[in-house]
């Protein structure tokens, strides 16, 4: 550290660099150690970076370069307060590859036409790293973050879906669908890094929810955290006789596409009926019984056990992995009713299948009509 009073614990000491003579900086006045207003230090002074020409690029390699995960926001125009030294750099460029801001270019120390009005700030995810593993894709799993060089696992204390909801959202798995404990995916390999996770369930990266702090925890074996995402933005069957019949098509990535029959069967379909509330499968078309769709195939080689509740649970080749062609969409024809309360189907306006305090399904269709 370089004795800087009131210096965070993100500050970089001097380093030899092979662009600026760059000698070290931290982020000042944020809410934790991974944000805060830019500060640098240079010939023995510390001052501020203007925030001309300042972008995500540079916030990526401040943020890479702290060991606090990926930039979620540059933000200008002294939004964490004005600084009191001088300015000393503007202009910085950075192509955002750089293992060190020192190594991007800029107009020049104290070089500038700013006033500290200017004075950039930068937002990290302080979150190197986050993944699911030992679950059927990379949405499902035991819950496995990377912190200062190493993978290391969460404890489950207070975990629930709050947390899952973050972790499924820094993923772009869609929405939290369960939160399991008990080391349900099995013991992680290393130790635990992080326990008592706080979340709101609103925060964008899971290093922004409060908890114990790193490597405190009073966690054992089969305490692991784990999450099930939905990884299945949409789904819909289409150019059949209604919402639960016809060819089947899935929305990813802001597209919707096609899924090729390549070992489709009921047990694929019995999942697609279920998470469309369809009732159970009937058929399962092969040979794009229901024509060829508008888009591209995303899906093929789908593996359901026919137990999932979302098509996103079940093993596939990957997206947009295929070989498929004319006359290869996946098709699915389910029931069309489903098996609820009777309170649901009543406010579900819908014909479908209750059970009634005798244990036999009964049609709604047959007390309102």
């Amino acid at each position: 550290m370089l004795g800087r009073p009131g210096a965070s614990e993100a500050e970089c000491p001097p380093e030899p660099t092979m662009g600026m003579p760059f000698t070290g900086f931290s982020l000042v006045e944020g809410s934790n150690r991974c944000s805060g207003r830019v500060e640098v230090y240079f010939e023995g002074v510390w001052g501020t970076v203007c925030d001309d020409l300042w972008d995500e690029k540079e916030a990526q390699v401040v943020c890479q370069q702290l060991g606090c995960g990926a930039a979620v926001s540059s933000l200008g125009e002294a939004h964490f307060g004005q600084g009191s030294g001088p300015i000393l750099l503007d202009d910085v460029q950075c192509s955002g590859t750089e293992v060190s801001l020192g190594q991007c270019s800029h107009a020049g120390w104290f070089i500038h036409n700013c006033g500290h009005e200017e004075d950039i700030g930068v937002v990290c995810s302080d979150w190197p790293q986050l993944q699911l593993t030992n679950g059927s894709g990379r949405c499902s799993g035991r819950v496995e973050v990377f912190y200062h060089g190493q993978w290391g696992r969460v404890c489950d204390d207070q975990w629930d879906l709050h947390e899952a909801t973050v972790v499924c959202r820094q993923l772009n798995c869609g929405r939290a669908l369960e939160a399991p404990v008990q080391a349900r995916f099995g013991d992680g390999p290393g130790e635990f890094l992080l326990d008592e996770m706080d979340c709101a369930g609103t925060e964008s990266f899971l290093g922004l929810c409060p908890h114990a702090g790193w490597y405190l925890h009073n966690c054992g074996p089969g305490e692991d955290a784990s999450v099930i995402c939905e990884d299945w933005p949409q789904l819909q069957l289409t150019n059949g006789s209604g919402r639960c019949s016809g060819r089947v098509e899935v929305f990813y990535h802001g597209q919707w596409g096609r899924v090729c029959d390549d070992q489709w069967d009921l047990h694929e379909a019995t999942v697609v009926c279920r998470q469309l509330n369809c009732g159970r499968a009937l058929e399962a078309p092969v040979q794009a019984r229901f024509g060829d769709g508008p888009g591209e195939f995303l899906l093929d080689e789908m593996d359901c056990a026919g137990t999932e509740s979302f098509l996103g649970l079940c093993p596939h080749a990957g997206w947009y992995l295929h070989n498929c062609g004319p006359g290869e969409d996946a098709s699915v024809i389910c029931e069309g009713r489903s098996h609820l309360s009777l309170q649901q189907c009543i406010y579900s306006y819908q014909d479908c299948i209750y059970t009634n305090p005798f244990g036999a399904f009964v049609s709604t269709s047959a007390i309102t009509n």
